[in-house]
């Protein structure tokens, strides 16, 4: 269920380990979240892919650049026929023509990917963050 307010929306998808009764175009482990949060400049997947198993096709993208956040397990990451590792924190970006695809080591990977507009950052937070005098309650006044 997906709480939504003024100036944010709120989702609890349960443990991780209950992606694998998420589905997306027949892929089990893979939940889309950004039209349940509403979110409007990028797009974010929770992945969960079981031990041996491997994303059955070769993708790439138009537009958007890709962000691969590997949270837990183990596995093999390919890009444009490069073949790597990649473990619990390892991070990749694939640029939108970068022909991809990952295959799960012997336990399950889970991963988190954002997809954003090439290009489209103008600012980081240091530009874009300001400081606020207000304070939550756990925040000593």
């Amino acid at each position: 269920m997906t709480t939504t307010a003024k100036n944010y929306s709120a989702e609890h998808i349960g443990p991780l380990e209950e992606l694998l009764n998420k589905e997306f175009m027949g892929i089990h482990g893979k939940y889309f979240i950004g039209k349940e949060l509403g979110l409007t400049g990028c797009e974010v997947s929770l992945n969960r892919l079981p031990a041996g198993k491997y994303m059955p096709f070769l993708h790439k993208h138009q537009k958007n650049e890709e962000l691969y956040i590997v949270l837990r397990g183990c596995g093999l990451f390919y890009v444009d026929g490069d073949e790597f590792p990649i473990q619990e924190g390892s991070l990749v970006r694939v640029a939108p023509e970068g022909e991809r695809g990952w295959k799960a080591g012997d336990e399950d990977l889970y991963f988190i990917c954002i997809q954003a507009e090439v290009g489209s950052l103008t600012q980081a937070t240091r530009e874009d963050g300001k400081r606020l005098e207000s304070k939550a309650s756990w925040m000593k006044m």
